[in-house]
C-alpha cells in the first residue's frame, strides 16, 4: 500500500513539472467584448482557505501561497457566489475533500435561481482521465442521496464548485433568461466545450452583458453546459507578473506551474 501511495505521489509530482501554457483570447459576441481562456481539466485547481483555515479572499494572497511552494500562478479567477466572510454558498470540494456541503435551499438571488449546477473537474485517481462536467444541482443531490442509501459516498472528483444560475444545460439556456434584457452587468462563468476543455469567460473591461447573450457566448464557444460564477465584482488574471490586489472573493480557480 505504501508503495502504491508513493507511486501516486510521483505521478502527481511529475505532472507538476510539465509546463502549463495559458492563453487568453479576445472574443466578440452580441456586440460585447469578452476575455476567454480554455484549459485542460488536469491543470485546474480551486482554493478557499490557507493551512490555518483562513480564507485567502484575494488574488495576491493566493499568489503568495503558491510562491512559497516555488510555483507561479498562471491563471486565477473567482469561483462562485459566496456569503459573508468568504464562505461559499454551496458545494466546495478541494483535492477530493468536502469543505462545504451542497446547498438545495430555496431563497432569492442568482445563486438560487434554479436550475443551478455543480462544476466538477479532475479525478482523485491519477490513472483516470482528468475530465470536467457540469451537473444540475437536483441531479447531483439525488446521486448523493442514492449513494448514502447504498451505504457510503466516496468523492472521486478532485474539485467541485456549486453556483447559479446554470447558463446552459444540454445546450439549452436557463428558462428565466430573456432575449434583449436590459439587465446587463459584468459577468464571469465557466463552461465545457466539445473538446472537453474548461472554458472561462468574463466581460472585457468596460463591457456588460445580459444573461441571454452570456449564455449565447458559451454556445458560440462550443459549450453545451455552462455555469454563471458571479457578477460585478468578478475578476480574472492571466499570466500576472506582479501581486494583484483584487476584490475580495470566496473560492478561486487557479492554474499554477
Amino acid at each position: 500500500m505504501k508503495a502504491f501511495l508513493l507511486f501516486c505521489a510521483m505521478l502527481v509530482s511529475a505532472a507538476d513539472l510539465h509546463a502549463v501554457e495559458v492563453k487568453e483570447e479576445a472574443i466578440v459576441h452580441a456586440g460585447t467584448r469578452f476575455r476567454v481562456v480554455k484549459l485542460e481539466p488536469a491543470a485546474l485547481q480551486v482554493v478557499w482557505k490557507d493551512e490555518k483555515g483562513v480564507p485567502y479572499r484575494t488574488f495576491d494572497k493566493v499568489q503568495a501561497r503558491f510562491a512559497r511552494e516555488k510555483k507561479t500562478v498562471k491563471f486565477i479567477a473567482n469561483a462562485g457566489i459566496f456569503e459573508m466572510g468568504g464562505t461559499p454558498c454551496g458545494l466546495h470540494v478541494e483535492n477530493g475533500k468536502l469543505l462545504h456541503p451542497l446547498n438545495t435551499r430555496e431563497a432569492a438571488g442568482n445563486f438560487y435561481l434554479k436550475p443551478t449546477a455543480v462544476f466538477s473537474a479532475g479525478s482523485v485517481f491519477t490513472h483516470e482521465k482528468q475530465s470536467a462536467s457540469i451537473t444540475e444541482t437536483g441531479i447531483k443531490a439525488a446521486r448523493e442521496k442514492r449513494m448514502e442509501f447504498q451505504g457510503g459516498w466516496m468523492r472521486t472528483a478532485r474539485l467541485e464548485v456549486q453556483s447559479g444560475p446554470a447558463l446552459l444545460l444540454e445546450g439549452r439556456r436557463h428558462p428565466a433568461f430573456k432575449e434583449g434584457s436590459e439587465n446587463k452587468l459584468v459577468r464571469n462563468g465557466v463552461g465545457i466545450d466539445d473538446k472537453g476543455r474548461v472554458v472561462f469567460a468574463i466581460t472585457a473591461p468596460g463591457q456588460v452583458v445580459n444573461f441571454w447573450d452570456f449564455a449565447g457566448l458559451f454556445l458560440k464557444l462550443g459549450c453545451k453546459d455552462a455555469l454563471f460564477l458571479d457578477g460585478d465584482i468578478s475578476q480574472m488574471a492571466v499570466n500576472p507578473t506582479a501581486p494583484i490586489e483584487s476584490n475580495s472573493f470566496g473560492a478561486m480557480f487557479v492554474v499554477a506551474e
